[in-house]
């Protein structure tokens, strides 16, 4: 995840921003800068690479100034170069952006239309032109990023200077965090309390659609109706703590809601939306050589694997197999020549697995590695390194390492199948386009949180929970019992809806809730029909499907959850969202330890 702080200080803060940049170091990061307002004019500093390039730039020419943003980016749109790194300025105007912003092409063609010049690929420097643009025909600072904010969709947290305003910082959120902090005589931002903590622990969360404008006068929140409010100032408590909570009960929570920005930054390494393409780093060997794929995880990331292997075989029609990692070596599985072992870790450090990635090297195989944390073992192991950008993830059971997972497993997929001859360019813009949605949409299905929670009680009462799904979904089905039974410590199991009739049919009665995964689509009549054989046997339904899928089929279910209508495609990486919501309500009302779970560890590093 990309690092935000910003100064409005009583003195120089070009070194302070520096020092705020290496505690956000953890978040990961391949290019950085920052900008402070000196003699009425913006003025920046950036380089590639770690903040070292930045410390020596800094340091054949100094930054003065008290006021400054700064900012560590994890490459999206446009590689790690210096032209893409952060701040984004105009003459008038600096911003620096974590997150998407989703109309960037449409904002950025009508800006050069009239004349505005971009220097970077990347979609955050439309922030800083769109609102330069008003600037510059005369409308005031604040006025121009009330309004500018209005024309973004997307997820974001921003920090933006004025060369005209040496007095003041605004900043704002929408699905990515941000917090105001408050010292003495000067005011801060920071992406979370760990930026801060030096300079202050007295910091106040930005809530959904907030904005603040900071001044030496004084700090004004307003809401996304701007409307004034105020947002309580809390004591962070973090002095050598790597990870703050926010202001959500778990780092469960707080990681569920994370996955818009997440996923949207771990896409925008993988997507090139101005061409319509997919790109992968450039592995060590030729993909289109490749003719068979093995899959190898745990757990969760099994249930990823498993979603790939659908995805795979459809775009690029290469033969999938999938293997438990703790169960590969000792199959004597066949390895043939031209193979390829794909191993998915959150840590990349999971014994089994990495086991299992060694035994595959010696049978031959080319290694790619999908892990989180682009340091450890596995990633070090690869031929192929495709990281996710989850950013640290505290919560045991596994949410938006998931997401990120599916983002990274689904932009492979197009590549092989491009490489291998099998997608049309104009298959590719438009698998390309839907993929680019996924963060929108992940944003939308949080907004039925409340309702999920609302009937979280029903199933908490539950000694066994079914999950039915098809297709893709049927991965999904087995992730979502295996998050219920990780933090709620209720039985749960998850099927291929198809399977009902072959024997768990059996399990069902009154007191069996059964949640069924049915987005609109291809496999929808045949997963409805599969429902009303449970419901026909006393069943209790909870559907969980778009509006058209509730308004079809949703007569006589215990309850509905409402999805937004999306591509096949991308519904498994959408869906996912209801099934952890769901989980963690049931778990909060059981009054069980959501983030550390009994008998589980985030990173298992024994066989």
């Amino acid at each position: 995840m990309c690092g935000i702080i910003g100064i409005l200080g009583s003195g120089a803060v070009a070194d302070r921003l520096l020092s705020g940049l290496r505690r956000l170091e953890y978040r990961g990061y391949d290019s950085a800068g920052l900008c402070t307002i000196h003699d009425a004019a913006l003025d920046r500093r950036r380089a590639e690479g770690k903040l070292d390039n930045l410390a020596r730039v800094l340091a054949e020419a100094p930054l003065a100034g008290d006021v400054g943003i700064a900012h560590t980016r994890w490459a999206t749109h446009g590689g790690p170069t210096t032209s893409n790194a952060h701040p984004h300025a105009t003459r008038e105007v600096a911003i620096v952006h974590n997150g998407i912003i989703e109309n960037f092409k449409p904002l950025r063609e009508e800006l050069a239309a009239a004349g505005h010049v971009f220097e970077s690929q990347t979609d955050s420097e439309v922030v800083a032109h769109l609102i330069s643009a008003q600037v510059e025909a005369g409308v005031e600072p604040v006025e121009a990023v009330r309004t500018s904010l209005k024309r973004l969709r997307g997820a974001f947290a921003l920090a933006i200077l004025f060369r005209q305003r040496p007095d003041m910082i605004v900043g704002a959120r929408l699905g990515s965090p941000l917090v105001v902090g408050y010292g003495e005589n000067e005011t801060y931002l920071g992406s979370d309390a760990l930026a801060l903590a030096p300079l202050t622990q007295r910091i106040a969360y930005l809530e959904e659609g907030d904005w603040v404008v900071i001044t030496r006068e004084g700090t004004q929140i307003y809401d996304r109706e701007d409307q004034p409010v105020e947002r309580p100032v809390t004591i962070s408590g973090v002095v050598g703590a790597m990870i703050d909570k926010g202001n959500h009960r778990h780092f469960m929570l707080k990681e569920i809601y994370e996955q818009p920005v997440v996923v949207a930054q771990t896409l925008g390494s993988y997507l090139r939306p101005l061409e319509g393409r997919v790109s992968l780093p450039v592995p060590e060997f030729d993909l289109a050589g490749i003719r068979r794929v093995t899959i190898v995880a745990c757990g969760t990331s099994y249930y990823a694997g498993m979603v790939a292997k659908y995805w795979i075989e459809r775009f690029a029609r290469v033969p999938v197999e999938i293997d438990v990692a703790s169960e590969f070596r000792y199959r004597a599985p066949v390895l043939e020549e031209g193979g390829l072992a794909l191993f998915v870790s959150q840590s990349g450090e999971t014994a089994d697995t990495l086991a299992a990635l060694r035994h595959a090297r010696e049978g031959g195989q080319k290694i790619a590695v999908v892990v989180n944390v682009p340091t450890s073992t596995m990633a070090r192991e690869a031929d192929l390194l495709l990281p996710t950008h989850a950013g640290p993830e505290i919560g045991v059971a596994s949410t938006k390492a998931f997401t990120c997972q599916l983002a990274v497993l689904a932009a492979f997929a197009v590549n092989l199948a491009r490489d291998k001859g099998r997608l049309s360019a104009e298959e590719e813009r438009r698998i390309v386009r839907h993929l680019a949605e996924a963060p929108a949409a992940i944003n939308a299905a949080l907004a039925y949180d409340d309702a999920i929670e609302a009937m979280a009680g029903s199933i908490a009462q539950a000694r066994d929970v079914l999950y039915l799904g098809r297709g893709p979904d049927y991965p999904l089905a087995l992730e979502g019992a295996l998050k219920l039974k990780e933090i709620s410590y209720i039985h749960a199991e998850g099927y291929a809806a198809g399977e009902m009739k072959h024997g768990p049919i059996a399990l069902i009665d009154e007191h069996v809730p059964v949640i069924v995964l049915a987005p609109s689509g291809p496999l929808f009549e045949k997963t409805i029909s599969n429902m009303h054989e449970v419901q026909a046997r006393g069943g209790k339904v909870v559907l969980i499907s778009d509006y058209d899928g509730i308004a079809e089929a949703g007569d006589d279910c215990l309850a509905t959850i409402t999805m937004p209508k999306v591509h096949p495609l991308i519904a498994p990486i959408v869906y996912a969202i209801p099934v952890q919501l769901l989980a963690y309500h049931v778990a909060v009302v059981k009054g069980t330890d959501v983030d550390q779970p009994r008998n589980l560890a985030k990173s298992v590093t024994v066989e």
